[in-house]
């Protein structure tokens, strides 16, 4: 009987282990940063530089016809944004090697094109130490994507 129950308590073992695993987003701070890695200062959604959730638009600025993603006025974005904003216009230069690369898409939330159409930029988050999740992503016909959860939602950005 011991040993029985010493092979139930590793099947359950394993398996908890298992489900633990493939639970897991693979996560790593390049990628997607981790709660501890987020500065410790809250700001509240009604502030300027705390943006609100890409998800949502704010101040009812409503849905892009063009994309069906909602819209957001660069006024609302943190500050960073507009520096970010107006590195893109000078054609850069850009603080990080990965900045104008191509953005592929991959998730299937902005509209369709080839490849190379769309390109990336870092939006610094204050108070970290590596890129963040704050990026900007620009079409090549001048639209403009705001993300601040690297990539799960974006919102068109109106200037």
């Amino acid at each position: 009987m011991p040993a029985r129950r010493t092979v139930v308590g590793l099947v359950a073992l394993i398996t908890a282990g298992l489900v633990w695993w493939t639970q897991g987003d693979g996560a790593t701070p390049e990628t997607a940063p981790s709660e501890r890695d987020t500065p410790s200062v809250q700001q509240s959604p009604s502030s300027p530089t705390g943006a609100a959730s890409s998800s949502q638009p704010d101040r009812g600025t409503g849905t892009d016809p063009d994309s069906g993603l909602p819209r957001v006025a660069l006024a609302d974005l943190p500050p960073e944004a507009a520096e970010t904003l107006a590195l893109i216009d000078a054609g850069g230069p850009y603080p990080y090697a990965e900045d104008d690369g191509v953005f592929g898409n991959f998730e299937g939330i902005l509209p369709d094109h080839e490849r190379g159409y769309y390109r990336e930029y870092t939006v610094d988050t204050p108070g970290l130490s590596h890129r963040g999740a704050r990026r900007i992503v620009a079409g090549s016909a001048d639209e403009l994507y705001w993300t601040d959860d690297h990539y799960s939602s974006f919102s068109r950005i109106v200037r």
